[in-house]
């Protein structure tokens, strides 16, 4: 079968073609169809110490598809299935996926759309949800809302019952994503911003903030959060991995700043995340309430076309490629 391996050149990572042999499901597992499969920046971004590229290894981190065998001791799933989720290597033609990162496709969903849920979906999930508990009538600020998990974290906010600010560089996207519930679009590139989300909360401040955009935005994030509010860093589209902390706001304020991110969480970690996407934030993509914002889908033989395109920060929202 054909498989797609991350390797790096020069400093920068790529998408060599393989063939190889078609995968076999152990205990716990199931031999995924792979159907299409989206694109993440973290996976491609080796100036992220987390995700720098040592050895070659199976490329793509999650996809949909039908499930076609499965191992021992699963019962959730069977043959025939439709189904979404996290799987090392789902840039192939089949992928070997653990039961506990997937859940059933929703119907309404089209393979492509499905594709797009899993990484960007759960990742919202724990940073909303999981950890920074956001309640119905709070504030959520996306920072960086025209990213992958940027849309679903305004729809997602929306869906909990929160008023959702977003920051972005394009007024053009966040008009877009005010069909999408976005309540308050800020056009700003890196900081600069923390006034203008006070003035929308009448001097309260957001209290979650997701900082997609990376060190650039994180003494505004600070700025603008409320008191007890809590600040997700998630990635680094600026490219600044380093910022400065003004520790007086941050005690004062009773801040809460944690992490997400995929690259070392362990196998039960990722289990209770799924979980929890599945029961907190899945069926609203079931209701229609929650709809993956596809920008391009690519041929499965044109990968390193769509990730030069990801690499443009052109997008809004996710790019997938259509693999069968």
């Amino acid at each position: 079968m054909k498989s797609y391996y991350i390797t790096s050149v020069n400093g920068k990572t790529a998408f060599e073609p393989r063939e190889v042999a078609k995968p076999q499901p152990r205990a716990g597992e199931m031999l995924v169809r792979v159907r299409a499969a989206s694109l993440n920046r973290g996976e491609i971004l080796a100036s992220i110490s987390l995700h720098q590229v040592h050895e070659p290894h199976p490329a793509g981190g999650d996809c949909a598809g039908e499930v076609e065998a499965v191992g021992e001791g699963v019962t959730a799933f069977k043959p025939g299935d439709a189904i979404l989720g996290r799987a090392r290597g789902s840039f192939a033609e089949y992928v070997v996926m653990g039961a506990a990162q997937a859940a059933a496709k929703p119907e309404r969903l089209s393979w492509e759309q499905a594709a797009a849920v899993p990484i960007v979906s759960v990742t919202a999930y724990e940073a909303i949800c999981q950890y920074g508990k956001l309640k119905a009538g709070e504030t959520l600020l996306v920072a960086g809302a025209a990213s992958g998990v940027g849309v679903i974290a305004v729809q997602a906010g929306k869906y909990l019952g929160a008023k959702v600010i977003g920051i972005s560089r394009s007024a053009a996207k966040l008009e877009k994503l005010k069909a999408s519930g976005l309540d308050v679009g800020i056009v700003a590139s890196g900081g600069g911003f923390a006034d203008q989300v006070l003035a929308a909360t009448g001097g309260k401040g957001a209290d979650v903030a997701l900082n997609l955009i990376g060190g650039s935005a994180f003494p505004d994030l600070v700025r603008s959060a409320a008191n007890q509010g809590r600040i997700a860093i998630i990635g680094y589209v600026d490219d600044r991995h380093h910022a400065e902390i003004d520790l007086e706001t941050v005690h004062g304020k009773r801040l809460q700043i944690f992490g997400v991110s995929n690259a070392l969480m362990t196998a039960p970690q990722r289990a209770e995340a799924m979980r929890g996407f599945a029961r907190d934030l899945l069926p609203g993509f079931a209701e229609g309430r929650i709809t993956p914002v596809i920008d391009r889908v690519f041929p499965f033989a044109e990968l390193a076309a769509a990730k030069a395109y990801v690499e443009s920060n052109a997008q809004l929202g996710k790019v997938v490629v259509s693999v069968a």
